[in-house]
């Protein structure tokens, strides 16, 4: 599975959970996390994806600006796998609605 398969596979569960998913670009700002997840009960979860098997490869900037947002009080999350994401939203309580 690539990298953008895992995007839209997460961007798509995230609108099953009554939330969205943007994709965070920052002009002039290298190293932001890959979404900004927003869920219901003002939730905010910065994503950082990865291809799926590869462990971190991050650069050092995006570990500079994901310590930064942690030290602000944000959750930020490096996700490589969809169920692991899935398991660290039920974690938090947040699960897709019923419509």
């Amino acid at each position: 599975m690539l990298e953008s398969s895992l995007e839209q596979s997460l961007r798509k569960y995230v609108a099953r959970c009554g939330g969205k998913a943007y994709k965070w670009v920052s002009p002039g700002n290298p190293g932001v996390p890959d979404r900004i997840c927003l869920f219901p009960g003002a939730r905010i979860i910065f994503v950082e994806l990865k291809r799926p098997g590869l462990k971190d490869g991050r650069s050092p900037q995006q570990k500079k600006v994901g310590m930064f947002l942690r030290k602000l009080g944000f959750t930020v999350w490096l996700i490589n796998d969809r169920d692991e994401f899935i398991r660290k939203l039920a974690d938090l309580g947040v699960s897709p609605i019923d419509i």
